[in-house]
């Protein structure tokens, strides 16, 4: 029976290899690390990521036209804003699904131009100003949406968003503490660590190449993330747990690592493969306004996919022979601690 469960023929052997894992979710990591940190010391707001609206307060107005904007003309609008006395405009293009209609004609919407400006406290004369600069260019621009928030409240949201992360943090740790072990609750939270530090340094790098900003939906999908991330870690650590009580005496714990990854293998891949799929129809024909929710969601799945198959049960295996390489061998077979 063991020799069938725990040498039969692997798909991967993901003990072998885990320097190789090791040294991937490094490279992973590690930009997104430092582009965090180069935007804590160059944003004014010092926060990891560009935030939106929803964290710094401010206001966004979004004006449909028909024609396409190039980038060069970004750069001219920005500039009349600014000649028009609006302070540090932030200009976006986006491209709103092709089932969106302008007014209640049905006439269909060719881009949407957002300005995003401080907050202005329903100053129509600073909207007053917004709205002649763009007709200036495009004379069938139409005022779709104008949304605000003031800078307390983004503070606010800021905070009880964190609160939000770390409270997730403390409860899978104190559970997995109870239905496993210490050593598994630890590794389970550095994987999840690895998954969070992976979305945030991947959404700090588009912000800086691309400006893109993070809103309240971004939160929602890191909580997601890590949800979804512990649930595929605990079915490998389970099957660990299980395959330890009758093999421990007949296999290393590395070998059981790695018949246990096998067995929670296509189960893994297929759940995750499924989930992306759906995502993967969200973000192509979704809204625009879920864009940044839905790929938050893609890039932490895959990640979270990753980690669980081949971080943290590595990582565990290496922690596990590390404490039982501190213990000497005695010929008259008891174990010393060093």
């Amino acid at each position: 029976m063991s020799e069938t469960i725990l040498h039969h023929k692997k798909i991967i052997d993901v003990v072998k290899y885990r320097w190789v894992w090791f040294s991937l979710s490094f490279l992973l990591v590690v930009p997104g690390i430092v582009a965090m940190i180069y935007s804590m010391v160059t944003y004014p707001t010092h926060y990891p990521v560009k935030v939106g609206i929803d964290f710094t307060g401010g206001t966004i107005s979004q004006y449909s036209v028909q024609k396409d904007i190039p980038n060069d003309e970004i750069a001219v609008i920005r500039t009349k804003l600014e000649k028009a006395g609006i302070e540090s405009p932030v200009i976006q293009v986006l491209k709103p699904s092709s089932n969106i209609s302008g007014d209640a004609s049905g006439e269909k919407i060719g881009n949407l131009i957002s300005v995003r400006t401080a907050f202005q406290s329903n100053d129509a004369k600073a909207e007053q100003k917004i709205a002649t600069v763009i007709k200036q260019d495009y004379p069938d621009a139409q005022l779709v949406q104008v949304s605000s928030i003031g800078p307390t409240l983004g503070a606010e949201l800021f905070k009880n968003s964190l609160i939000a992360v770390a409270l997730a943090f403390l409860g899978i740790v104190a559970y997995l503490t109870i239905r496993f072990q210490l050593d598994y609750a630890v590794i389970a939270l550095v994987s999840l660590a690895h998954d969070a530090f992976f979305v945030l340094g991947f959404f700090s790098i588009l912000g800086l190449l691309f400006d893109v900003h993070i809103d309240a939906l971004f939160i929602t999908a890191v909580l997601t993330v890590i949800g979804f991330s512990n649930h595929d870690t605990i079915v490998v650590f389970d099957r660990i747990r299980e395959n330890c009580r009758f093999f421990a005496k007949k296999a290393t714990f590395g070998e059981i690592v790695n018949a246990s990854v096998n067995q929670t293998l296509t189960r893994s891949i297929n759940t995750s493969l499924t989930t992306l799929i759906t995502l993967g129809a969200l973000y192509l024909f979704g809204g625009e306004t879920t864009k940044e929710f839905v790929l938050a969601m893609i890039v932490g799945i895959a990640i979270g996919t990753y980690s669980s198959i081949f971080f943290a049960s590595t990582l565990l295996d290496w922690w596990r022979e590390r404490k039982d390489s501190k213990k000497i061998y005695n010929p008259d077979k008891e174990t010393v601690n060093v």
